[in-house]
Protein backbone atom coordinates (compact mmCIF):
# COMPACT_ATOMS: atom_id res chain seq x y z
CA UNK A 1 0.00 0.00 0.00
CA UNK A 2 1.57 3.51 -0.83
CA UNK A 3 0.89 6.67 1.57
CA UNK A 4 0.85 10.09 1.03
CA UNK A 5 1.80 12.65 3.74
CA UNK A 6 0.25 16.74 4.35
CA UNK A 7 2.38 18.53 6.51
CA UNK A 8 2.33 21.73 8.51
CA UNK A 9 4.32 22.68 11.53
CA UNK A 10 2.09 23.44 14.65
CA UNK A 11 3.35 24.61 17.96
CA UNK A 12 5.07 21.24 18.90
CA UNK A 13 6.79 19.75 15.52
CA UNK A 14 5.31 18.97 12.85
CA UNK A 15 1.42 17.98 12.23
CA UNK A 16 1.09 15.17 9.81
CA UNK A 17 -2.03 13.86 7.77
CA UNK A 18 -0.74 10.32 6.75
CA UNK A 19 -3.45 8.39 4.13
CA UNK A 20 -3.32 5.54 2.07
CA UNK A 21 -3.00 6.67 -1.91
CA UNK A 22 -6.25 4.70 -2.63
CA UNK A 23 -8.24 5.25 0.45
CA UNK A 24 -8.44 8.96 1.81
CA UNK A 25 -11.00 8.17 4.22
CA UNK A 26 -8.82 6.24 5.95
CA UNK A 27 -6.55 9.58 6.63
CA UNK A 28 -5.15 9.82 10.27
CA UNK A 29 -3.18 12.36 12.42
CA UNK A 30 -0.34 12.26 14.53
CA UNK A 31 2.44 14.72 15.05
CA UNK A 32 6.29 14.22 14.79
CA UNK A 33 8.52 16.10 16.69
CA UNK A 34 11.16 16.77 13.52
CA UNK A 35 11.00 16.91 10.36
CA UNK A 36 13.54 14.25 9.62
CA UNK A 37 11.19 11.56 11.45
CA UNK A 38 8.44 12.56 8.39
CA UNK A 39 11.03 10.96 6.11
CA UNK A 40 11.86 7.96 7.88
CA UNK A 41 7.99 7.02 8.58
CA UNK A 42 7.44 3.28 8.40
CA UNK A 43 4.49 4.09 6.52
CA UNK A 44 7.58 5.69 3.67
CA UNK A 45 5.07 8.35 2.28
CA UNK A 46 5.59 8.68 -1.47
CA UNK A 47 4.72 12.38 -1.58
CA UNK A 48 5.27 14.39 0.98
CA UNK A 49 3.12 18.26 0.78
CA UNK A 50 4.41 20.82 3.36
CA UNK A 51 3.06 24.18 4.54
CA UNK A 52 6.49 25.51 4.08
CA UNK A 53 8.86 27.60 2.43
CA UNK A 54 11.38 25.65 0.31
CA UNK A 55 14.15 27.51 -1.90
CA UNK A 56 15.31 30.34 -0.18
CA UNK A 57 16.25 33.54 -2.41
CA UNK A 58 19.84 35.24 -2.25
CA UNK A 59 18.23 38.76 -2.92
CA UNK A 60 14.73 39.50 -2.62
CA UNK A 61 12.54 41.95 -4.65
CA UNK A 62 8.74 43.21 -4.67
CA UNK A 63 6.67 40.60 -3.45
CA UNK A 64 8.94 37.98 -2.64
CA UNK A 65 9.63 34.73 -4.30
CA UNK A 66 8.26 33.76 -7.70
CA UNK A 67 6.11 31.37 -6.15
CA UNK A 68 4.51 34.14 -3.74
CA UNK A 69 4.14 36.62 -6.70
CA UNK A 70 1.72 34.09 -8.43
CA UNK A 71 -0.02 32.87 -5.89
CA UNK A 72 -1.24 36.14 -4.29
CA UNK A 73 -3.71 37.44 -6.74
CA UNK A 74 -5.69 34.03 -6.75
CA UNK A 75 -6.31 34.44 -2.56
CA UNK A 76 -8.32 37.56 -2.91
CA UNK A 77 -9.35 38.47 0.70
CA UNK A 78 -6.77 35.62 1.48
CA UNK A 79 -3.66 36.74 0.08
CA UNK A 80 -2.53 38.34 2.90
CA UNK A 81 -2.07 34.26 4.14
CA UNK A 82 0.97 34.33 1.76
CA UNK A 83 4.07 36.32 3.39
CA UNK A 84 7.44 37.10 1.62
CA UNK A 85 10.58 34.77 1.88
CA UNK A 86 13.34 36.46 3.14
CA UNK A 87 16.58 35.78 1.92
CA UNK A 88 18.76 32.81 2.99
CA UNK A 89 21.18 35.11 4.78
CA UNK A 90 18.37 36.35 6.76
CA UNK A 91 16.07 33.37 7.40
CA UNK A 92 19.80 32.04 8.75
CA UNK A 93 19.92 34.63 11.23
CA UNK A 94 18.83 33.87 15.13
CA UNK A 95 18.35 37.19 16.15
CA UNK A 96 15.43 39.14 15.17
CA UNK A 97 16.87 42.47 15.23
CA UNK A 98 19.87 41.21 13.00
CA UNK A 99 17.90 38.87 11.03
CA UNK A 100 15.85 42.11 10.17
CA UNK A 101 19.43 43.78 9.47
CA UNK A 102 20.11 41.12 6.99
CA UNK A 103 16.82 41.62 5.66
CA UNK A 104 17.04 45.07 4.67
CA UNK A 105 20.53 44.75 3.15
CA UNK A 106 19.25 41.63 0.69
CA UNK A 107 15.76 43.24 -0.11
CA UNK A 108 14.62 45.65 -2.73
CA UNK A 109 12.54 47.37 -1.43
CA UNK A 110 14.31 47.28 1.74
CA UNK A 111 12.09 45.27 3.78
CA UNK A 112 12.52 44.11 7.70
CA UNK A 113 10.64 41.10 9.09
CA UNK A 114 7.39 40.52 10.52
CA UNK A 115 7.75 38.94 14.27
CA UNK A 116 5.32 35.96 12.92
CA UNK A 117 7.30 35.43 9.68
CA UNK A 118 10.99 35.34 11.75
CA UNK A 119 8.92 32.51 14.32
CA UNK A 120 8.81 30.49 11.47
CA UNK A 121 12.32 29.81 10.69
CA UNK A 122 13.63 27.53 13.19
CA UNK A 123 11.24 25.13 10.97
CA UNK A 124 12.20 26.52 7.39
CA UNK A 125 15.90 26.07 8.68
CA UNK A 126 15.10 22.64 9.90
CA UNK A 127 13.79 21.79 6.08
CA UNK A 128 16.40 23.15 4.42
CA UNK A 129 19.43 20.96 6.31
CA UNK A 130 17.67 18.11 4.44
CA UNK A 131 16.28 18.78 1.44
CA UNK A 132 18.07 18.47 -1.50
CA UNK A 133 17.52 18.66 -5.58
CA UNK A 134 16.98 14.56 -5.17
CA UNK A 135 14.59 14.68 -2.60
CA UNK A 136 12.62 16.94 -4.47
CA UNK A 137 10.53 13.88 -6.02
CA UNK A 138 9.52 13.18 -2.73
CA UNK A 139 9.08 16.69 -0.26
CA UNK A 140 6.74 19.59 -2.50
CA UNK A 141 6.04 23.16 -0.56
CA UNK A 142 2.61 23.39 -0.44
CA UNK A 143 0.30 26.44 0.84
CA UNK A 144 -2.91 25.50 2.76
CA UNK A 145 -4.83 28.65 1.02
CA UNK A 146 -4.13 28.06 -1.75
CA UNK A 147 -4.82 23.97 -1.82
CA UNK A 148 -8.58 25.29 -0.74
CA UNK A 149 -8.57 27.72 -3.51
CA UNK A 150 -7.82 24.54 -6.02
CA UNK A 151 -10.04 22.68 -3.85
CA UNK A 152 -13.03 25.05 -3.89
CA UNK A 153 -13.28 25.24 -7.57
CA UNK A 154 -9.86 27.69 -8.22
CA UNK A 155 -11.90 30.40 -5.72
CA UNK A 156 -10.91 31.94 -3.37
CA UNK A 157 -12.28 30.58 0.37
CA UNK A 158 -14.63 33.72 1.19
CA UNK A 159 -14.15 33.37 4.99
CA UNK A 160 -11.02 33.23 7.52
CA UNK A 161 -9.94 30.66 9.43
CA UNK A 162 -9.05 33.03 11.96
CA UNK A 163 -10.00 36.65 13.07
CA UNK A 164 -7.97 38.53 15.63
CA UNK A 165 -5.92 35.26 16.05
CA UNK A 166 -8.39 33.42 17.25
CA UNK A 167 -10.43 30.40 15.29
CA UNK A 168 -13.19 30.76 13.36
CA UNK A 169 -15.75 28.11 13.22
CA UNK A 170 -17.60 29.21 10.24
CA UNK A 171 -14.04 29.64 8.32
CA UNK A 172 -12.92 26.22 9.72
CA UNK A 173 -16.04 24.73 8.95
CA UNK A 174 -16.05 26.01 5.39
CA UNK A 175 -12.78 24.17 4.83
CA UNK A 176 -13.61 21.14 6.93
CA UNK A 177 -17.13 20.91 3.84
CA UNK A 178 -14.70 20.84 1.10
CA UNK A 179 -12.73 17.99 2.15
CA UNK A 180 -15.41 15.86 3.57
CA UNK A 181 -16.85 15.95 -0.18
CA UNK A 182 -12.89 15.52 -1.14
CA UNK A 183 -13.01 11.96 1.04
CA UNK A 184 -10.92 13.11 4.12
CA UNK A 185 -12.59 12.42 7.28
CA UNK A 186 -11.99 16.11 8.15
CA UNK A 187 -14.44 16.55 11.51
CA UNK A 188 -13.05 13.12 12.62
CA UNK A 189 -8.98 14.55 11.91
CA UNK A 190 -10.07 17.99 14.01
CA UNK A 191 -11.54 15.64 16.87
CA UNK A 192 -8.04 14.02 16.99
CA UNK A 193 -5.89 16.73 17.34
CA UNK A 194 -7.28 17.66 20.76
CA UNK A 195 -5.23 14.65 21.61
CA UNK A 196 -2.37 15.62 20.39
CA UNK A 197 -0.44 18.51 22.51
CA UNK A 198 0.21 21.54 20.35
CA UNK A 199 -2.14 21.11 17.55
CA UNK A 200 -4.65 23.74 16.33
CA UNK A 201 -7.96 23.27 14.62
CA UNK A 202 -6.49 25.05 11.73
CA UNK A 203 -3.32 23.08 12.01
CA UNK A 204 -4.95 20.00 11.43
CA UNK A 205 -6.96 21.25 8.65
CA UNK A 206 -4.25 22.38 6.52
CA UNK A 207 -2.31 19.40 6.96
CA UNK A 208 -4.88 17.73 5.51
CA UNK A 209 -5.60 19.69 2.54
CA UNK A 210 -1.48 19.47 2.19
CA UNK A 211 -2.30 15.63 1.59
CA UNK A 212 -5.12 16.38 -0.80
CA UNK A 213 -2.87 18.54 -2.65
CA UNK A 214 0.11 15.39 -1.91
CA UNK A 215 -2.27 13.44 -3.82
CA UNK A 216 -2.96 15.70 -6.95
CA UNK A 217 1.00 15.93 -7.45
CA UNK A 218 1.38 12.35 -7.22
CA UNK A 219 -1.14 11.62 -10.00
CA UNK A 220 0.20 15.01 -11.95
CA UNK A 221 -2.47 17.16 -11.95
CA UNK A 222 -0.88 19.48 -9.22
CA UNK A 223 -0.54 23.08 -10.31
CA UNK A 224 2.81 24.34 -9.69
CA UNK A 225 3.59 27.92 -9.07
CA UNK A 226 5.33 29.22 -10.89
CA UNK A 227 5.45 26.68 -13.73
CA UNK A 228 8.97 27.35 -14.65
CA UNK A 229 10.34 27.12 -11.24
CA UNK A 230 13.30 29.33 -10.46
CA UNK A 231 16.05 27.57 -8.65
CA UNK A 232 17.97 29.00 -5.41
CA UNK A 233 21.88 29.00 -4.46
CA UNK A 234 21.50 25.16 -3.34
CA UNK A 235 19.41 24.27 -6.71
CA UNK A 236 16.52 24.04 -4.90
CA UNK A 237 13.28 24.44 -6.64
CA UNK A 238 11.23 27.31 -5.75
CA UNK A 239 7.56 26.50 -6.33
CA UNK A 240 4.49 26.33 -4.59
CA UNK A 241 1.85 23.08 -5.77
CA UNK A 242 -1.98 23.03 -5.34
Amino acid sequence: MSWIAGVDGCRTGWCVVLTPVDALHQARLQLCPCFADILTLPEAPVIIAVDMPIGLPDHVGPGGRAPETHVRPLLGARQSSVFSVPSRRAVMEEDYRTACQVALETSDPPRKIAKQTFNLFPKIREIDRLMTPDLEARVFECHPEVAFWALNGEAPIPLPKKIKSRSNPDGLAMRADLLERAGFPARDIMTRRKDLPGIGADDALDATVCAWSARRILDGIAHCFPPDPPRDGKQLRQAIWA
